[in-house]
């Protein structure tokens, strides 16, 4: 079923970038975050997708909005896709697609390739915004309009 505009964001658990546990309850009731699901590390669409946020991650930051991008990439080849490109926001390894699974990410591209979806959550844990499109290139934009409307 997954999760939609006005639910609140469950408690999940998945490794970090740093190979360290992360619980989504860190974020939930403390702070709004922008979570995004993407197909894969070091392709065209997610290098590009990642590079979009990377450069609008200040806006985020003085919004006082975290960014966390979420694939079933394994922890250390998000190390090594967070260095080439510089990206300072945090990465979680969902290996096994439960956290896919947990919000309702669709697959895209005829359900060979993992879906890439962007989720708004505000400082209480209710998605904002849920958006779906394989193209990578508008998701940063809708996340940010988004954050910035719910936040005046």
């Amino acid at each position: 079923m997954g999760l939609e505009i006005g639910d609140k964001v469950p408690e999940f658990v998945a490794k970090n970038d740093k190979g360290e546990k992360f619980n989504s309850n860190e974020l939930v009731g403390k702070k709004p975050f922008v979570i995004y699901f993407y197909p894969k590390n070091f392709t065209p669409g997610c290098v590009k997708e990642a590079c979009d946020f990377r450069d609008s991650y200040e806006d985020f930051k003085i919004l006082g909005v975290d960014v966390i991008g979420v694939s079933s990439d394994s922890v250390n080849s998000h190390l090594k896709f967070k260095n080439k490109y510089r990206l300072p926001f945090m990465f979680l390894s969902d290996k096994k697609g439960e956290i896919r699974k947990l919000f309702g990410v669709k697959p895209g591209l005829f359900g060979v390739l993992p879906g890439r979806e962007t989720y708004v959550v505000d400082k209480n844990g209710v998605i904002r915004l849920k958006f779906n499109s394989i193209n990578a290139s508008k998701h940063l934009k809708k996340a940010l309009v988004s954050v910035k409307k719910y936040d005046e």
